[in-house]
């Protein structure tokens, strides 16, 4: 077909589908992708981040933001007045927000203490919910988040964005092809540079704050200016330091790569050698995880950098797998590199595809779960796989804390009365803890 006959096939082709009458009625009666009722509970730095995926996903009609401090309320409000004509109504309790909303979906980006309450009664509600990782602050508050999602029927997406990051599948993909060889290691690793802080005092929250209901179920303690709006992650009533931030998301590309569900045997040490400031998570951590066929470790440090291991110009951060043909490291920014046993093979390398502002791939995580409630199949990061992830970063603060090592058969720790009470912990005042 020259030029001149396809230009002609394109015309009738298009007065086709303007003129056919069956064809124009189903043009017209065509509706706009569904908008879903969508409220974000955690409305500062990355729960703003989420919601501009939301948004920009373009099937959400941005409902409500719910925050306990105010002045979070009106920045992502703003911001979010530049994206959307969606006007959301403002809430600090979302327990408001649920019943007078009815969200479809709702985010869930609080800080960790939150996450179990927040994620089940959205559940229960009838939402749909994405929530950030770690699920979850106790292994137990896990198991009832994925009961919940069981019972309800609703999907339960967690924040793990390097299970669509595309350097991150085919370096995945690379992994399972067999061309590392037989693993029998894998190393994971964080390093930041720092030194030892100083105290900051304790003092009156902010009044656009409630304090109170920040702590929630928490123990309540004095407000720091140090904790918040973007340090509690440091401070263990909150969160679970280093291990259970950036730990998950390369405790989860280990447990991605290989079939088995769990470690059977965990032990960390670690603590605060340098550190000085006004937190009490470990400056330096290392974690050991026996598996079946292999051995995983963990590693972090607060202080003093790490130069020698430096695969970006920042950052000294990833998962290196060690096989029989040579050693594959799964980085972020620096996508991945496999380094070949034989010297005289070069070095195979795929560069990251990461979105801007973040640097994460938050969109097409947004999207899988979007396809996911759409199809009713579990997302690819559905709260189960949530839920192993963190349980390798919550056994790792466990040992730390016990002194010793933990057995592990996937949910409780077998003949050992003292570790098994570490799974939960009793929750303040009103909050019931969930089961």
């Amino acid at each position: 077909m020259n030029r001149s006959d396809f230009l002609k096939t394109s015309a009738l082709a298009g007065a086709t589908l303007i003129t056919d009458p069956i064809q124009v009625r189903a043009f017209i009666a065509r509706k706009p992708a569904q908008k879903y009722r969508t409220a974000v509970v955690g409305a500062g730095w990355w729960g703003g981040n989420i919601l501009r995926a939301a948004v920009q996903a373009g099937e959400s009609k941005i409902v409500a933001l719910c925050d306990v401090d105010t002045r979070q309320l009106k920045k992502t409000g703003d911001e979010l007045s530049k994206l959307t004509s969606d006007t959301p109504k403002l809430y600090r309790d979302y327990r408001e927000m649920l019943a007078a909303e009815k969200p479809e979906i709702v985010i869930v980006a609080t800080p960790d203490h939150w996450h179990p309450l927040i994620a089940i009664a959205a559940m229960q509600a009838g939402a749909h919910v994405y929530v950030e990782k770690p699920i979850s602050h106790t292994i137990n508050e896990g198991k009832a988040m994925v009961k919940t999602a069981r019972q309800t029927g609703k999907i339960c997406q967690v924040g793990m964005h390097r299970r669509v990051s595309p350097h991150n599948v085919s370096g995945m993909e690379f992994l399972k092809s067999g061309k590392v060889g037989k693993i029998g290691m894998a190393r994971a690793f964080v390093h930041y540079a720092g030194g030892a802080g100083q105290p900051t005092p304790d003092g009156e929250a902010p009044q656009e704050m409630d304090w109170n209901m920040w702590c929630g179920p928490a123990p309540l303690r004095a407000y720091n200016p140090a904790m918040h709006p973007r340090s509690w992650r440091n401070f263990l009533n909150y969160a679970n330091g280093t291990l259970g931030d950036w730990g998950i998301h390369w405790m989860d590309q280990i447990l991605w790569w290989t079939e088995e569900k769990h470690p059977r045997k965990v032990y960390s040490t670690g603590g605060r050698s340098i550190k000085q400031d006004s937190s009490d998570a470990p400056d330096h951590q290392v974690a050991t995880f026996e598996f079946e066929d292999f051995t995983a470790v963990w590693e972090h440090r607060t202080f003093a950098g790490n130069n020698a291991e430096k695969t970006h110009p920042q950052q000294a951060v990833g998962v290196y797998f060690y096989g029989t043909e040579g050693t594959f490291h799964m980085g972020w920014l620096d996508g991945w590199t496999f380094y070949p046993a034989d010297s005289k093979k070069p070095p195979i390398h795929q560069d990251a595809q990461l979105d801007k502002p973040d640097d994460q791939n938050i969109a097409l995580l947004w999207a899988n779960f979007l396809d996911s409630i759409k199809t009713n199949k579990l997302p690819v990061c559905d709260i189960e796989i949530g839920h192993r992830s963190t349980n390798m970063a919550l056994l790792g603060m466990l040992s730390m804390k016990l002194g010793r090592s933990v057995a592990w058969d996937g949910q409780q720790i077998p003949n050992d009365p003292e570790a098994n009470k570490l799974l939960s912990r009793a929750y303040r005042g009103e909050w019931q803890y969930p089961v």
